[in-house]
């Protein structure tokens, strides 16, 4: 499937390529990383066909697109020119409105959100492998096992590598200097120098006790462990980066290839290793050890909060902050207890969905609860969260529970994680033990994951209001209301026939209060009008857009069944000549209920002197038996507002 239509309107919408400092893709969403967030169009891509929703956290401006985000990613990246530079380039400088924590968040996605998919990957073959040996397919001395020991080890034990390169991206640096910082750092030589004498030792009798075995310039270097290490490459690189660009003010440009990155090695890995380093790796097992005190606490308790509150961190974007701290976890004591509470979050998502597909009887609902569900058996929830849940509401709200009852369970019997690996159903092979094999910890897992599947689905099945949400219901983000009355009596009725979506959102007024005889008079065809309150004019069904006038105030759409709707963007806008209005679509376009049409400056064409009143009318009413209109005062894009009876 083509994407470069989609890419081409986020684009557009995010404020242009010129708008674009960065972007990056995790699981679902686009993560953009924009220089005004105010220039973009977020109403607009919220309703767009291909977007879940739009979120704003940790400094990133989020697009979530669902499971073929990455196909979406490379059309943007295509479209946009966004190469190596083009879109990453930190020249900017950082807003100044951003705090600590988002600049925290917006560099841990950053960093870490490239790698998460091999991450996982590598982290299942090294799971199943574990169970191998637990059932005794595999012994350790058989050559099957040891190569796929290597691959299931090899991001992990090299990981200041990698960490290295998407750092050195982040903090833009040459990520090849990123590269050397994190290989040094686990250059296998050094770490054979511990089996040597010891020179003296460092910090005797404190917390901070260490031995010397080497020095450099006569300087003691302790040296550590940082295969699997995060922080310590980070920082290097991060201070790297500004060496670098100390270095390019002194160095001549003739030389500037070869020289800067030789300078920057230079001072930069002797730092680590002498000072960076140790300190960051003491600060790492220090935070490891705070973690499992607090834990110790009351896993119980611990447990519930993690894995209640997780699908909450999942919405704002801020769950990669406690997947660098797992990963830390993991390098420091060999497991992780964050990641192994929030494990039946997924689960209790998935199975609240599965209730909402077997029992709502709204269609729109029912069509994107199942793909949701398929999605959360592996352990993507975003398209389950945006798309059906939480615009529910109460089925969220039951997920959280059932979630924080299974990381209670989890917390309990102390399940942990023993590597990073898949999600989802791929994720119990993350919690095999390398030497126990399926223990305790693993069994509670099981058992948890299933509790909170089937207590997420009871309680939406029996008590999630799910069944008669038709008029709850959001179409691409808004209210559908089921609730209209005769355009001639005014009474209450059943929806029978087609029904046609508001195209705006605003204030609903009778066609016979316009000052536009042709509209009052329902010569142009039976509907309503709408004050509008934003600037965003939406289809009203799927169909085809068979007119649009090239001032683009005006434009008619026929539905697949053959209603011919005309909109018409306030009253003698026509003489505007198009200024303040803008169209996404063209005649002939196929369009889909909810999609963004025209976009129109409120202010500007009121403060121009012409009134914004938006008929709605159905020109060929004469086909139809009745057409009935909403009783609501009030309407959002989205609410159904007109039903045609055949």
């Amino acid at each position: 499937m083509a994407y470069e239509g989609l890419a081409k309107k986020i684009i557009e919408n995010v404020g242009g390529e010129n708008n674009v400092k960065s972007v990056v893709h995790c699981i679902t969403r686009l993560r953009f990383k924009l220089k005004d967030e105010g220039k973009a169009n977020t109403d607009i891509l919220k309703n767009m066909d291909g977007i879940v929703t739009v979120m704003k956290s940790g400094g990133q401006y989020q697009v979530v697109i669902g499971n073929h985000v990455p196909d979406v990613y490379e059309a943007v990246v295509n479209e946009g020119g966004f190469g190596t530079t083009s879109a990453s380039s930190t020249e900017e400088p950082e807003d100044s409105d951003q705090n600590f924590i988002s600049r925290a968040i917006d560099i841990i996605s950053a960093i870490f959100t490239p790698i998460l998919g091999v991450l996982a990957a590598t982290g299942m073959i090294k799971g199943f492998n574990a169970l191998f040996i637990a059932t005794g397919l595999l012994t350790q001395d058989m050559g099957t096992y040891q190569i796929l020991n290597a691959i299931g080890d090899s991001l992990f034990f090299f990981l200041p590598i990698f960490l290295g390169y998407t750092a050195a991206k982040k903090f833009d640096v040459k990520p090849f200097v990123g590269m050397v910082i994190g290989a040094s750092l686990v250059y296998p030589a050094l770490s054979g120098l511990t089996d040597g004498e010891v020179l003296y030792t460092l910090f005797a009798g404190t917390l901070f006790e260490s031995p010397v075995y080497i020095t450099f310039l006569g300087i003691p270097v302790i040296l550590m462990t940082y295969s699997s290490s995060v922080i310590p490459v980070i920082l290097a690189t991060f201070l790297a980066s500004k060496a670098e660009k100390m270095l390019k003010k002194v160095i001549p440009d003739v030389v500037k290839t070869f020289l800067i990155p030789f300078f920057t090695i230079l001072i930069i890995v002797p730092l680590t290793f002498l000072f960076i380093g140790p300190i960051a790796t003491w600060a790492s097992q220090l935070l490891g050890e705070g973690i499992v005190w607090v834990y110790g606490i009351s896993p119980l308790i611990a447990g519930m909060l993690i894995g209640g509150l997780w699908q909450v961190l999942v919405i704002f974007g801020i769950h990669l902050g406690l997947v660098a701290v797992a990963i830390t976890n993991l390098s420091t004591m060999g497991y992780d207890p964050v990641l192994g509470a929030s494990f039946a979050a997924s689960f209790a998502q998935t199975g609240v969905v599965l209730a909402v597909w077997l029992k709502t009887k709204d269609q729109t609902i029912k069509t994107l609860s199942a793909p949701a569900f398929i999605s959360g058996i592996f352990g993507v929830t975003e398209p389950a969260i945006y798309g059906v849940t939480l615009p529910l509401k109460k089925p969220f709200i039951i997920s959280l529970i059932a979630a924080g009852v299974g990381g209670g369970i989890l917390g309990h019997f102390g399940s942990v994680v023993h590597q990073m690996g898949g999600f989802g159903v791929f994720g119990y092979a993350n919690r095999i033990h390398p030497t126990e094999g399926l223990n305790t910890g693993f069994i509670a897992a099981v058992v948890a994951t299933i509790i909170a599947f089937i207590l997420g689905f009871i309680l939406t099945y029996f008590f999630g209001n799910v069944r008669q949400k038709e008029k709850d219901t959001p179409v691409t983000g808004a209210d559908n209301s089921g609730k209209v009355s005769n355009v001639n009596n005014g009474g209450d009725l059943v929806i029978e026939g087609q029904q046609l979506m508001s195209p705006l959102k605003g204030d609903v007024i009778s066609l016979s209060k316009l000052d536009d005889a042709a509209f009052s008079s329902g010569a142009l065809g039976h509907g309503i009008a709408i004050q509008p309150t934003e600037g965003t004019l939406l289809s009203p069904a799927d169909g085809i857009v068979t007119t649009l006038f090239p001032t683009n105030h005006a434009v008619g759409v026929t539905t697949e069944s053959g209603a011919e709707i005309l909109m018409h963007i306030g009253m003698d806008t026509v003489q505007l000549e198009g200024k303040y209005f803008s169209s996404y679509v063209k005649q002939g376009d196929k369009v889909t209920m909810g999609q963004p049409l025209i976009e129109f400056d409120i202010d500007k064409i009121e403060q121009a002197g012409y009134p914004i009143i938006t008929p709605v009318v159905v020109t060929n009413s004469d086909k139809y038996k009745n057409v009935k209109v909403t009783s609501e005062s009030k309407v959002d894009g989205g609410n159904f507002i007109l039903a045609l009876e055949v």
